[in-house]
């Protein structure tokens, strides 16, 4: 079939070149306008507990959360010169930006000045029902919300989400403007040859703006996350190099075996395009297992990285095989003054590769040790959810959150709403009941009123410790386990990070199935071998629970933090997910191109320990460029100032470190060493029903046959 398809490809070489480029350049170009439709929410899950406290708030209660908070500080908040002059500045605002605004000094409400007098708060709802309006609402305001002689600190729900944004799409810029540069030089010197080199690079492009245009589409009728774009522009320009480094390097090869560039362009699609078929599909499987959960924003991370793997896939299958046949030799052109030609076998390859099969136990049981033990302090793993954390410390956004929570306590995220719904009318003796008895719950600071319309209550409960502490989360378990007559519901920030967690476990064995199946039916339908998938299937557990162990060691228990400028906290849920669903796919991509060279030197009639060591020898080389190109890209998005990019981009380094070298280039095959012959057996109905699918590596069916025998 994907030889079939090769020759299709470079008949029409020249169409299917331009079709390409007017598609994925047409959509990019469009799909640029995606940027203004982002937003900063979805973390929650719509159908919790918390998620419905907080609808019942603003649509029964008639409390919509405030959209800015402003600090004002002053030696004095009380002198008639401040308070003019404040009250002065929000009366200005625009009523057609600001739907309502409560400050100090109208209402004299003590719960909105600090103790001491030196602080004071104003908060604004603002006018709009979507993300981008009460951005356009808060842009017409936020320069007039400074006041002269008036410390100013603005915070609040609308502002952090524009600075996230805001640094995010910067981030973007300066990642892609570090990492393309640096790959295409890393690819001359692989290559040997700027032409060779920047095929790969166009493929990446291309796939980004092709997974824009895809994002934009999607944006008209869905929540799309700010993280979505990073991730499909990490993901995009990833995997395209690697796809491109393996599709050219197995040209080239093809070229240098003496083939025409008809044949050449054939072959390479039948067995490098054949693997990079099988690779994306498995990691946009993977990406799809987001979908499962419930979490808007973990959805929209899922639609940017599938649109970007599956463009970059779909571009190096018909765009890059047309460019290649319209080069055919003049691939190399353009070459470097000190390019060697290819000297075959790698000598430390080699050697490697000899030692593996001498002595594969030597080198099974300290690995897998060594993985155990980085994997060990996931086992200790807290979760929580993101919050103004993410923003680097000095920002001002976070300075306000944080002098909101020192100062305002029942204003900051540590903060519990909650919700009782009577059968009739108030009943007063019943409430003060469950407020005695909810100051009494371990880790609740006090519990006060907060406003009553029909037969509902709302009480507000600051809690000790952050939002995200087995603290707080005692403290919410035991609030919704108090007796009442009432119906008592628990929302809130803490409440909100509780239920996004338990939304998120409980979705997990479903993803995980997800992967395993998918992994197990088309690694079988890709080789034909029963062990084979339940082998690559264990390694990427291993693989993943290490980089996850490593995660936990330095992002919550603080080891290194210093040199990362981040704050030790407890790990985003969803960013785990993410980065499972990741590394998982790129631990079965680098395993399906070692093992397809492996598969391919056994149809030619090698013996199981030369096949295996063939290629090791054959793919080594490619595998550790592509992970070195790919550790460019994350490590260019590590460097965000946001620190959910930086610890997915710690989180990619660390796991392409250990996949592509100690896993793929040592364990791997030391396990398959092993397992021996049996590496390759499948039972008999198995592989008949393989053979129909017409998916395997071989193309005859003399080929077909002598591996049935030997299975």
């Amino acid at each position: 079939m994907f030889a079939s398809w090769g020759s299709v490809i470079h008949r029409r070489r020249w169409v299917v070149l331009v079709a390409t480029l007017v598609v994925t350049l047409g959509g990019g170009l469009w799909g640029i306008g995606v940027f203004d439709k982002l937003t900063q929410g979805g973390y929650e899950d719509p159908a919790s507990e918390s998620s419905q406290v907080n609808r019942i708030i603003e649509d029964e209660l008639g409390q919509k959360p405030a959209d800015v908070v402003v600090l004002y500080g002053a030696p004095n908040v009380d002198d008639p010169a401040v308070a003019e002059r404040v009250t002065s500045a929000l009366a200005a605002l625009p009523a057609s930006a600001v739907a309502s605004k409560v400050d100090y000094w109208s209402t004299r409400q003590p719960a909105l000045a600090s103790p001491d007098k030196k602080l004071a708060m104003a908060t604004i709802t603002l006018v709009g029902d979507t993300f981008d309006a009460r951005q356009d609402s808060f842009a017409l305001i936020k320069d007039a919300l400074p006041v002269a002689g008036v410390d100013t600190q603005v915070g609040g729900r609308v502002p952090t989400e524009e600075a996230m944004t805001a640094r995010s799409n910067s981030d973007l810029a300066v990642a892609e403007a570090i990492s393309l540069p640096v790959t295409l030089i890393l690819l001359v010197l692989i290559f040997g040859s700027l032409v060779a080199a920047s095929l790969p690079v166009l493929v990446g492009g291309l796939a980004i703006f092709g997974a824009l245009g895809v994002l934009r589409l999607l944006s008209l009728g869905l929540e799309i996350n700010t993280f979505a774009v990073n991730v499909a522009t990490l993901l995009g320009l990833g995997m395209a190099i690697d796809y491109g480094l393996f599709t050219v390097g197995r040209f080239r090869e093809e070229l240098a075996a003496g083939k025409t560039p008809a044949d050449a362009v054939r072959r390479t699609v039948a067995t490098a395009g054949r693997t990079v078929a099988f690779s994306a599909t498995l990691l946009v499987i993977a990406l799809a297992g987001l979908l499962v959960f419930p979490m808007d924003f973990l959805k929209s991370m899922a639609y940017g990285g599938m649109s970007a793997v599956a463009i970059a896939a779909v571009v190096s299958l018909t765009l890059l095989p047309a460019l290649l046949g319209i080069l055919g030799h003049r691939v190399d052109k353009l070459s470097v003054p000190w390019r060697r030609a290819d000297r075959g076998e790698s000598r430390f390859l080699g050697k490697v590769a000899d030692a593996v099969m001498r002595r594969p136990v030597l080198f099974v049981v300290p690995i897998v040790a060594v993985l155990l033990l980085l994997a060990f302090p996931f086992t200790n793993a807290q979760f929580g959810a993101a919050d103004e954390r993410q923003l680097p410390p000095g920002d001002p956004h976070r300075a306000t959150a944080e002098a909101i929570a020192d100062n305002f306590p029942a204003a900051g995220n540590d903060t519990a709403k909650i919700v009782l719904r009577f059968p009739a009318a108030p009943d007063d003796a019943a409430i003060g009941s469950f407020v005695t008895a909810a100051k009494q719950v371990p880790g609740v600071v006090d519990v006060v009123p907060s406003g009553a319309r029909g037969n509902t209550v709302l009480l507000t409960a600051p809690l000790n410790g952050d939002s995200s502490s087995p603290e707080a989360r005692s403290a919410i378990d035991g609030l919704r386990a108090l007796p009442s007559s009432a119906q008592v519901m628990v929302g809130g920030f803490p409440a909100l990070v509780a239920d996004s967690v338990d939304g998120i476990g409980e979705r997990v064995p479903w993803m995980v199935a997800i992967l395993v199946i998918a992994t197990l039916v088309l690694m079988f339908l890709a080789f034909g071998s029963v062990l084979l998938p339940i082998k690559a299937v264990v390694m990427s557990a291993l693989s993943l629970s290490a980089t996850f162990g490593v995660l936990v060691f330095v992002f919550q228990d603080g080891h290194g933090t210093g040199l990362l400028d981040v704050t030790p906290q407890p790990a985003q849920a969803g960013m785990m997910v993410l980065i499972g669903a990741v590394v998982f796919g790129l631990s079965t991509d680098y395993e399906t191109f070692l093992l397809s060279r492996m598969v391919e030197a056994r149809h030619s009639g090698l013996s199981t320990r030369d096949a295996i060591r063939s290629g090791l020898v054959r793919t080594g080389r490619m595998i550790t460029a592509a992970a070195l190109l790919l550790g460019v890209v994350t490590g260019a998005f590590g460097l965000s100032t946001l620190q959910t990019m930086r610890f997915v981009g710690v989180g990619m380094i660390v796991a392409l470190i250990l996949d592509a070298t100690i896993v793929r280039m040592l364990l791997v095959p030391a396990i398959l060493r092993l397992f021996g012959d049996a590496t390759w057996w499948a039972p008999a109905p198995l592989r008949r029903l393989q053979e129909r699918a017409g998916l395997s590596e071989v193309e005859s069916p003399e080929n077909n046959h002598a591996l049935e025998r030997v299975g």
